[in-house]
């Protein structure tokens, strides 16, 4: 499909723009290293966090759940008052909810309100739509360029924080290693009040209030229900009840956007084989697969095989050295996935990456014994979804109205979000059905816990190769701009 392109500007207005964006760009750049930094900044020490709240692997799992749980509703409704209101405006606003969050979680006395300050910071994944926005009004024909140096800024942030985590675990007690990526955002939010220039373009609509609310209820209810039904039964009051509940708020809401005229969600878009359905799909069941596999991994690696049977025994800078591997690998993957999609196209291009990521899972699910044989499936699985990364949206994109872009990436990066919470609640509950008891009586997730749940991530990655030959075929030509790419919430 041809992308609509404007001639490229010549003279020394020209450059005096192109010299304007860079600038800019630069400071966004720099936003989306210290965002990468936070959402990889808890990796490397979960079991520090298990540790200092005594809670076990399977509930680890809400440290990344609850975030992803708050991207959901927060996204959507951060990006739809940027166009209201301003992107640098919401910009500001995100930024400081992060700051706060994280000095929340840093300085937490319980579990629950550790929990609370990382659903907070839910609005770090409202950054890149908010800053895609700015980019392709102040930047012009340079926004492709500087869209993919926004993305490699997220991924070379979360490559070095998960590192720097690690090694700061060895010297810095968890308080104090929390407050470092809020001393970051606390310095992004003068960098964007300061040097980040506002949009022009305005919408109107009222914002969907009552869609948040029952989007975000919904959700959370039924998350819950699913990640404790082995805990409480599946038969139980509390789990029967969450999951009629959440049901009925989520029924209640598709009914509600259906009929508003400012849907959240707009379910429009989503219709017809020419629409973004398919690919909002496969975005999902891709979210599914990514944020999924990240807690469970990690705590892997951290399991000491001496006492469980299973596991590597690496300390905290240890696990951030090696889960680098599959950042740098999918950084390698987003500049990859643009050249092969340009040659094969993109839909090709997410069907490899796909079938790149499953190959990882079979090698984790029977190769997992010694650090070696994991580091060839982060390498593997992570240049699979750096491929994907780099080409889903671009087929989101191509099928989106042109003066409704930004909503289609909205719906993107909610879908992954969305499915990615959900499957770490559906993990929490796999997790906790299968587990092992050690000789000092702590219970703890066996290794046929996390082999299943590389089992389901392997069949997801299928499930996106599988749909993606579906959603061959010609798109609607709605002139839409080309996105070189759009980056995970989570590297």
């Amino acid at each position: 499909m041809g992308a609509l392109r404007s001639p490229i500007p010549t003279g020394a207005g020209s450059d005096r723009r192109l010299g304007a964006a860079a600038g800019f760009v630069g400071f966004l750049f720099a936003m989306e290293l210290s965002s990468g930094f936070l959402q990889a900044w808890f990796s490397p020490v979960l079991s520090a966090i298990g540790e200092k709240y005594s809670v076990g692997p399977a509930d680890l799992n809400w440290v990344q759940t609850s975030y992803l749980l708050a991207t959901a509703v927060l996204v959507p409704l951060l990006a739809k008052m940027g166009d209201q209101y301003g992107h640098k405006r919401m910009l500001v606003v995100a930024t400081a909810m992060v700051t706060v969050g994280s000095v929340v979680s840093a300085l937490a006395p319980t579990y629950g309100i550790f929990i609370l300050g990382r659903a907070i910071t839910g609005a770090l994944a409202a950054f890149l739509p908010l800053e895609f926005a700015i980019v392709r009004e102040r930047a012009g024909e340079q926004s492709g360029k500087a869209i993919g140096l926004l993305v490699g800024g997220l991924t070379l942030g979360a490559s070095v924080g998960v590192v720097l985590s690690g090694v700061l675990a060895s010297f810095l007690n968890l308080t104090v290693l929390l407050l470092v990526p809020a001393a970051l955002m606390a310095i992004a939010l003068v960098v964007v009040v300061f040097f980040v220039p506002e949009t022009t373009a305005r919408t109107s609509g009222r914002l969907d209030w009552a869609g948040a609310i029952l989007l975000g209820a919904g959700l959370a209810f039924a998350l819950f229900a699913i990640s404790t039904g082995n805990r409480f039964g599946w038969t139980s009051g509390p789990v029967l009840g969450g999951l009629l509940l959440g049901g009925t708020l989520l029924a209640l809401w598709v009914v509600l956007e259906r009929r508003v005229s400012s849907p959240l969600v707009d379910f429009a878009m989503l219709s017809g084989r020419a629409g973004i359905g398919l690919p909002i799909l496969l975005a999902a069941l891709f979210g599914a697969q990514l944020f999924g596999s990240q807690t469970p991994i990690a705590l892997f690696v951290g399991t000491d095989p001496a006492a469980a049977g299973f596991g590597l025994g690496l300390s905290s800078s240890l696990i951030g050295l090696v889960l680098v591997f599959a950042s740098i690998a999918a950084f390698a993957g987003t500049f990859a996935g643009p050249r092969l999609g340009a040659r094969v196209g993109d839909v090709t291009a997410v069907i490899v990456g796909a079938v790149t990521a499953a190959l990882g899972y079979a090698l984790l699910t029977v190769l997992h014994s010694d650090t070696v044989s994991v580091l060839v499936w982060l390498v593997v699985s992570g240049l699979g979804n750096g491929i994907i990364i780099s080409a889903l949206p671009n087929v989101v994109v191509a099928r989106a109205p042109r003066d409704s872009v930004g909503i289609a990436s909205g719906l993107y990066n909610s879908a992954r979000t969305v499915a990615g919470a959900i499957a770490g609640a559906s993990f929490t509950a796999v997790m906790s059905g299968f587990t092992a008891t050690l000789d000092g009586g702590s219970v703890i997730t066996s290794e046929a816990g996390y082999q299943a749940v590389w089992v389901i991530c392997g069949l997801l990655s299928l499930a996106v190769a599988g749909l993606a030959v579906v959603t061959r075929g010609p798109a609607a030509d709605h002139s839409a701009p080309t996105v070189t790419a759009v980056a995970p919430a989570e590297a």
